[in-house]
C-alpha cells in the first residue's frame, strides 16, 4: 500500500491548523515543565563556573604580585649589600685622605650610602608586610575556590540526576514538537512563537473558558465566540494577543461533574401522616 503523501501546511484547513498549534503548545508546555523542574540549577551552575574563573584569575594575580615582591626583596637585599660594601671602601679610603676636600667628599658618599641602606631596609619591611597581606589574600581565595568547586560538583551532580530522569522524555517531546512544526505554515508558526515568547507563562494559544480568554481572562463578545467556534479563521485575543481556540477543538471538557444530590431529611409531619 502506497504511503499517504504529507499534506502541505498551506493546504490545511483553519481547524487543522488550530489543532496542530494547540498540540504544539501542549508539547512545549510539557518541555517547560521539565525546565521548571530543573529550576535555577543550570543558572546556578553557570554562575559558579564564572565565579571559579574569576577566583582563578584573582589567585593568578595574587601569585604574580607575590613573585614581584620576592624579586623586589632580592633587589633590595642586593642594594643593601652593595651600599655596605661601598661604605666599607669609603671608610678605608678615609684613612688615606690628603686634604679636607677629599675627606668631606668621602664622608658625603658614606652618608649617601647609609641613606640608601635605610631606604632599602624601609622598602624591604614594606615588601615583607605586603607579602604577609597577599599571602593572607591567597589563602582566603584558595579556601573560597575550594568551597566553590565543591558547590559546583554538588550542583552538577544534582542537575545531572534531574537531567538523566527527564532526558528521554524531553527528547521525545522535542521530536514531537519538531514534527508538529512541519505541519504549520511558517508565518503562523513564527507568529505563535513570537506570542509565546512575549507571554510570562509561555502560552501562545489558549482555549475559551466561560466566555473569557483562557490567557488574560478578559470577556469575549458573543459574536467573537461564534467566530472562534466556527473555525473559519485564526482569532486572537484583542487584549493579550494570544491565539484562541474553542475547548471542544482543544479536546478540553469544561462541563462540571454533577455531584450527587443529598436526600432531604423527612419532616415529622410527613412521618406522622404515614403512621
Amino acid at each position: 500500500m502506497a504511503r499517504e503523501s504529507k499534506k502541505d501546511p498551506q493546504d490545511l484547513t483553519v481547524e487543522e491548523k488550530l489543532k496542530a498549534l494547540y498540540q504544539l503548545q501542549t508539547t512545549l508546555s510539557k518541555i517547560d515543565e521539565i525546565k521548571t523542574l530543573r529550576g535555577e540549577l543550570p543558572l546556578e551552575v553557570e554562575d559558579l563556573e564564572d565565579e571559579i574563573v574569576g577566583l582563578n584569575t584573582r589567585i593568578d594575580k595574587i601569585k604574580g604580585d607575590l613573585d614581584d615582591l620576592r624579586r623586589e626583596l632580592v633587589t633590595r637585599k642586593a642594594d643593601i649589600e652593595k651600599a655596605k660594601a661601598s661604605i666599607a671602601k669609603y671608610k678605608e679610603q678615609l684613612d688615606n685622605v690628603s686634604n679636607n676636600r677629599q675627606y668631606d667628599l668621602l664622608s658625603k658618599e658614606i652618608e649617601y650610602q647609609s641613606l640608601e641602606i635605610e631606604l632599602a631596609e624601609k622598602k624591604t619591611r614594606e615588601a615583607n608586610e605586603a607579602m604577609v597581606l597577599r599571602n593572607e589574600d591567597l589563602a582566603k581565595a584558595n579556601e573560597e575556590l575550594e568551597l566553590r568547586n565543591k558547590d559546583l560538583v554538588d550542583k552538577k551532580a544534582e542537575l545531572e540526576d534531574i537531567v538523566s530522569e527527564t532526558k528521554q522524555e524531553e527528547e521525545k517531546l522535542r521530536e514531537k514538537a519538531k514534527d508538529l512544526e512541519t505541519k504549520i505554515e511558517p508565518r503562523l508558526l513564527q507568529s505563535f512563537k513570537r506570542i509565546r515568547k512575549n507571554t510570562r507563562n509561555g502560552l501562545g494559544i489558549v482555549y475559551v473558558q466561560r466566555d473569557a480568554c483562557g490567557g488574560c481572562f478578559n470577556h469575549i463578545p458573543p459574536q467573537r465566540q461564534l467566530d472562534i467556534k466556527s473555525h473559519k479563521k485564526i482569532i486572537v485575543c484583542e487584549y493579550c494577543g494570544r491565539i484562541m481556540v474553542d475547548p471542544e477543538l482543544a479536546g478540553v471538557n469544561l462541563t462540571p461533574k454533577e455531584e450527587p444530590k443529598e436526600k432531604k431529611p423527612r419532616s415529622r409531619r410527613s412521618a406522622n401522616k404515614e403512621n
